[in-house]
């Protein structure tokens, strides 16, 4: 099936690692250029030159408007109009809600949310001048159900979906689309799928946290009794972002093995 994106081009956020390397490297499969917005300098440029094409890394702090101003303006001046983006970044620490120091709180705020804000507040100008865009957010199953030791980030994906809702009434006279994906458990099948500085490399909390012990008993929650994979929330989110999806705003799809069935 052609999804109509060969040429277009996307912003992906936190596009080296993991979930966002999947989706930098299916897009520019259907022929997409991508430019890899990512902390993480160095992962970010390995994963540009994976995707070939026009791709390109920009070092990028999305909890920073000054920062994803520098990045939209760099998208458009390197590639012309920007088509898409993909608001892919994010972090968080399992914690019961009362041991979460206030810094940790404020950055989990701020990853999760602010960033969505900002990539947005910059890039829409732009597509509703252009008549035309794909917007793709990352909630999670958190922020549909509410999840144990992940309060703030439940928080702050609900956040993700309500804002999706808002934007898709707000901008779909311009025709341009708002969808959320919510991922559920999604671990690098390799440690060359995420850099550094994702909460999934080698000293990332997620990584520590989630021992093969905690993987299987994750994996009994799911009603396929797996665990997903990158490619399967890319494929979600570039269907999303295609043109094949042109006439779905303003919804949120779980990709999560039947973990939740809102």
């Amino acid at each position: 099936m052609d999804l109509g994106l060969k040429g277009k081009n996307a912003i992906v956020t936190g596009g080296g690692s993991n979930i966002g390397r999947a989706i930098t490297l299916t897009l520019a499969e259907e022929g997409a250029n991508v430019v890899i917005a990512e902390m993480d300098e160095a992962q970010g440029k390995k994963v540009a030159q994976q995707a070939g094409g026009k791709s390109i890394c920009v070092k990028t702090d999305v909890t920073n408007f000054s920062s994803v101003e520098a990045l939209v303006a760099t998208a458009t001046k390197e590639l012309g109009q920007v088509h898409i983006l993909v608001n892919n970044v994010g972090w968080d620490i399992m914690k019961y809600f009362l041991d979460y120091s206030l810094e940790e709180i404020d950055r989990i705020m701020k990853i999760n949310y602010l960033g969505m804000v900002y990539c947005c507040r910059a890039v829409l100008p732009h597509m509703i001048e252009n008549k035309h865009g794909r917007v793709v957010s990352l909630s999670s199953d958190a922020g549909r159900v509410g999840e144990f030791r992940e309060p703030i980030y439940s928080g702050m994906k609900a956040g993700v979906i309500a804002l999706t809702k808002s934007l898709a009434r707000e901008a779909g006279r311009f025709g341009i689309t708002f969808n959320a994906l919510c991922p559920g458990v999604t671990r690098p099948e390799k440690p060359e799928e995420a850099g550094e500085l994702s909460m999934w490399g080698k000293d990332g909390a997620a990584a520590a946290m989630f021992t093969e012990e905690v993987a299987e008993a994750a994996r009994k929650m799911y009603a396929l009794r797996r665990l997903g994979t990158a490619q399967d929330m890319a494929n979600g989110v570039v269907f999303l972002c295609s043109e094949k999806a042109a006439y779905i705003t303003g919804q949120t799809l779980s990709v999560s093995g039947g973990y939740s069935m809102m």
